[in-house]
């Protein structure tokens, strides 16, 4: 493909490149359509990155592969907006969306007898807005709300989001942008990005997020963008800063212009006319919110008519025409009981509240998280207050803040322990969170360490369950992974509810575990910040455990989706003390992981297609069917959507079956999907 445009005309190859990816980009991150496969995408943009390479000259700051650029940031400037980004009134009461109709028409001047009042009604994304600014057609300068006159420069970190444009597209129909152009809109995680990314962080053994908003500000805010870069974060347009020369009337057309301009909008909003038909959309929404694929906490009602806009005008904090219509709080007041400090798998100290049982969004909670000690300070949570807890869809519950005016007598403040609750290790500071450094020599590490080791996705133990874990440990028959190994079936016949076959199976069990796949090896070491892709990725590049443990940083950042931080930590992992005593213990108890099989050529009909697995599977551990499409050249998705291109669907299946039936996806039987196997050599354990 390279040499087609590239021998002739270096320049002008570069430029059908860029635009074939921009295309592919848009499609795939703003359409939810895409065009492409990833092998094909892939082959593209790399050879864009070496005609980019070859020919330096020909290198523009709007290029897609410019999307991670440059260096880490000590602290983000100021930026002064360019208009005002002033906040909505909220109100939740229905009464007054039809009170902030009447005012409308009132201050319109409009008569019974005029027509209902336009509204363009747009979900309230639970995000973070940002400003984005264009110099002709170029993205010049990204910042976050702030005070509403100034925020903060963030423009490193939102080049990284695909479905923010870096050169705005020429309409098909309409006008083109401005030669200085400021769009408004909401920088966000979708609930399954967001699941995914908290699953990937609790792998690697690093604190999770609360909710998406967190996830979604606290990414933006990296001082270093290639962080920002590994977070799957989106980008929906609802304003462009009022310009009269752009010749727009109303607020639907704004929307049609930042889609025309490549911009992705959300495909919720609709107009309504008067107030009875926006509370309609209101409780349609209030309905739906669980199954969109976006956190929401409310509508956006504004008036569609941007003269009227203007006319209307704006407080010193809100506008006239517009309001934010929340939904009913998904939250509860109760009594924080205690406070209890958690060890994790890599010793980070989580602090959990205990609260009295309260039913938050039909779920009674009796736990929730603090986040960290610096959260708990500035909320000045303490031990006996009342506090609000939160909960939405699946996300994790946590305490919003303390009402303090409620706090009865001299509560005392919660103080952090100075040593492990485990092991009476000193606690060391690593940001807001404080960490035990004593690693596996931990109790509590040592308990978590082998539960993950053992887990299904790791090394598929079978029997190495949690509280047998507990007694292994506390007995002092483990104290170690190598100690697994060494295990007979005597003295696990004696454990409390063992008995002598159980004892048997758990010993066949960890001796079955000795061959398992390198990469799922890794996986169940617990190196920190090492999730299930990344040591895939490992296990590909270096193919042996001693391979690996010699490799320096350098060499670990060679390979793609390997950053600075994941290479320190393994570099940091194989020169702790007792990793290499632990390893040479393992290999000569006869631990030998599988090297990889050769990666996929990528050629094959299932190159870069996404594969969903419904219901229970019969014929296929779930974990071998996804590394057998691996196999394929093909990828493993948890949930059906427009990218999803087949459903494998075994008895029980439910929701995701209706989801790819109302989409026209293939769904295939188990049979189906193994005869696809045995076609390309890739058959499932």
């Amino acid at each position: 493909m390279s040499g087609r445009g590239a021998a002739g005309d270096p320049a002008k190859r570069v430029e059908e490149l860029r635009e074939q990816v921009r295309r592919a980009d848009h499609a795939y991150y703003v359409l939810d359509a895409p065009e492409l496969t990833d092998a094909e995408y892939d082959a593209l943009y790399r050879e864009l990155v070496a005609l980019e390479a070859a020919h330096p000259e020909l290198q523009s700051p709007d290029s897609p592969t410019r999307r991670v650029a440059g260096a880490v940031s000590e602290e983000f400037a100021s930026v002064r907006h360019l208009a005002p980004m002033i906040s909505l009134d909220s109100v939740v009461e229905l009464q007054a969306v039809r009170d902030f109709d009447a005012r409308v028409r009132r201050l319109l001047e409009l008569g019974e007898d005029d027509p209902p009042v336009a509204y363009r009604c747009e979900p309230k994304i639970d995000g973070l807005a940002l400003e984005l600014i264009y110099r002709d057609g170029l993205l010049e300068t990204a910042s976050t709300r702030g005070d509403g006159e100034t925020g903060e420069d963030v423009t490193a970190n939102v080049r990284t989001i695909r479905s923010i444009p870096l050169r705005l597209r020429s309409p098909k129909r309409g006008a083109g942008p401005p030669a200085q152009l400021s769009i408004r809109g909401e920088a966000f995680m979708t609930k399954q990005a967001f699941g995914e990314l908290n699953e990937r962080r609790a792998e690697a053994g690093e604190p999770v997020f609360a909710n998406p908003r967190n996830a979604a500000a606290g990414s933006l805010r990296q001082l270093d963008p290639s962080i920002t870069a590994s977070r799957p974060l989106a980008f929906f347009g609802y304003a462009i800063a009022p310009d009269p020369e752009l010749g727009l009337a109303t607020q639907s057309e704004v929307l049609e212009a930042l889609k025309g301009w490549g911009l992705a909008v959300s495909g919720e909003s609709e107009l309504r006319l008067g107030a009875e038909q926006v509370l309609e959309y209101h409780a349609a929404m209030n309905e739906r919110r669980d199954e969109l694929p976006f956190e929401i906490d409310g509508v956006v009602v504004k008036l569609d008519d941007l003269g009227g806009q203007e006319r209307l005008g704006s407080r010193s904090r809100s506008p006239r025409w517009a309001i934010a219509a929340k939904f009913e709080p998904t939250e509860a007041v109760t009594r924080l009981s205690s406070i209890e400090v958690q060890v994790g798998r890599v010793g980070t100290i989580t602090p959990v509240a205990h609260l009295e049982p309260v039913e938050v969004a039909g779920v009674t909670v009796q736990r929730a998280s603090l986040h960290n000690r610096f959260e708990i300070e500035r909320k000045d949570i303490r031990p006996g207050d009342r506090v609000v807890v939160h909960r939405a869809g699946d996300v994790i519950p946590y305490v919003v803040k303390a009402l303090h005016d409620e706090r009865k007598g001299r509560l005392a403040p919660f103080e952090f322990p100075d040593e492990c609750p485990a092991c009476a290790t000193p606690l060391v500071e690593e940001g807001a969170y404080l960490r035990c450094p004593n690693g596996l020599a931990c109790p509590a590490q040592l308990k978590e360490g082998l539960r993950h080791y053992g887990a299904k996705r790791a090394m598929d133990i079978d029997g190495l369950g949690e509280k047998l874990v507990e007694q292994l440990v506390d007995q002092g028959l483990v104290g170690s992974v190598a100690d697994l190994y060494r295990l007979e079936p005597g003295p696990l016949a004696e454990i409390e509810r063992m008995g002598e076959k159980s004892a048997t199976n758990l010993v066949e069990a960890i001796a079955a575990s000795k061959r398992r796949p390198l990469a799922r090896f890794l996986f169940g070491l617990g190196i920190r910040h090492v999730g299930e892709t990344v040591a895939r990725l490992l296990a590909q590049a270096f193919p042996s455990v001693e391979a690996l443990s010699e490799a320096g940083e350098d060499e670990l950042l060679d390979v793609k989706g390997v950053g600075p931080e994941v290479a320190a930590s393994v570099r940091a992992f194989f020169e702790a003390d007792g990793t290499a005593k632990v390893l040479a213990e393992l290999a000569g108890l006869g631990l030998e992981p599988e090297p990889p099989e050769p990666e996929p050529a990528g050629d094959s009909e299932y190159s870069g297609k996404a594969f969903v697995f419904t219901g229970k599977l019969e014929r296929f551990r779930r974990e071998a069917a996804e590394e057998a499409v691996r196999r394929l050249g093909a990828r493993a998705a948890s949930s059906v959507s427009k990218k999803t291109d087949f459903v494998v669907a075994g008895p029980g299946a439910g929701s995701k079956l209706e989801k790819a039936e109302s989409l026209g996806i293939p769904v295939l039987t188990e049979d189906e999907f193994a005869a696809i196997l045995d076609e390309h050599g890739a058959p499932a354990e």
